[in-house]
């Protein structure tokens, strides 16, 4: 189902029951999965591939070039997974660099105005509100959270089954699990009611809990807390969060 007004290159390869409102454009070069849905005045271009059940809401632009000043006449990629929700004039740019891609899960919810900058990488079950944005190079884990208004510096890691309370500017690595809010940005603990909500077992809650504790409340320095960890956590949960705190990072973990 293609409305008269939407303009869709020929070159677009459409799937299966798809329906592309009003005033839509769909460039060359675009893949769009079965039963995605474009509601009205979309902009999809570059190369750009929409997974199956993607739903797009106006106004939205989704594959436009980088604003990355070192961007040039490349071919470089956007990728949706599978039933994520882009609200209207959401912003989604490809990537930088010959052969790179921004990438974004499968069932994520992206509210209005929300913008992924170029070379992001975002995981399955993301949400972010309402204009939140993300500079470039940034990666967000499955399952986080972010707020509105929320302000990602480049090159920052947000972790799996976090959560970034409204307004608050991120200029370092979020450690997954935890609660982080204010400006500058400050961890509050856990991030307790998501934790339920997936129905994490006690057990990987308390071990978290005592992880905060050797984090944000010993005094020790990161690599005293992470040689403490060590010591100390007895789950796959607490695992995952050692293995964050010691990986590469080019802005280092908020502490």
């Amino acid at each position: 189902m293609i409305h008269p007004t939407a303009i869709v290159h020929p070159g677009a390869k459409i799937g299966k029951n798809v329906e592309i409102g009003p005033y839509c454009l769909v460039g060359d070069n675009v893949t769009i999965g079965d039963r995605v849905v474009l509601l009205a005045h979309v902009i999809i271009n570059g190369h750009t591939t929409l997974g199956e059940d993607v739903v797009i809401h106006p106004f939205a632009s989704i594959g436009a070039t980088s604003q990355d000043r070192k961007a040039a006449d490349e071919i470089a990629y956007t990728t949706i997974g599978p039933r994520t929700i882009v609200r209207e004039y959401a912003s989604i740019h490809r990537a930088t660099g010959s052969g790179n891609a921004t990438v974004v899960g499968s069932d994520c919810l992206l509210l209005a105005y929300t913008h992924i900058a170029h070379n992001c990488r975002i995981g399955n079950f993301v949400t972010m509100s309402n204009l939140a944005q993300l500079a470039g190079q940034c990666v967000v884990e499955d399952y986080a959270g972010i707020g509105g208004m929320v302000g990602v510096h480049q090159d920052v890691r947000i972790g799996a089954h976090s959560f970034v309370g409204g307004m608050a500017r991120i200029t370092r690595d979020v450690p997954p699990y935890f609660l982080i809010e204010g400006n500058p940005a400050e961890v509050h603990g856990l991030n307790s009611v998501g934790l339920r909500r997936r129905n994490f077992p006690p057990e990987a809650i308390a071990d978290l809990k005592t992880a905060y504790k050797i984090v944000y409340r010993s005094g020790n320095n990161l690599r005293q807390a992470i040689s403490a960890l060590r010591e100390t956590v007895q789950t796959d949960e607490g695992q995952r969060l050692i293995a964050f705190l010691e990986a590469p990072s080019e802005r280092g973990v908020l502490k």
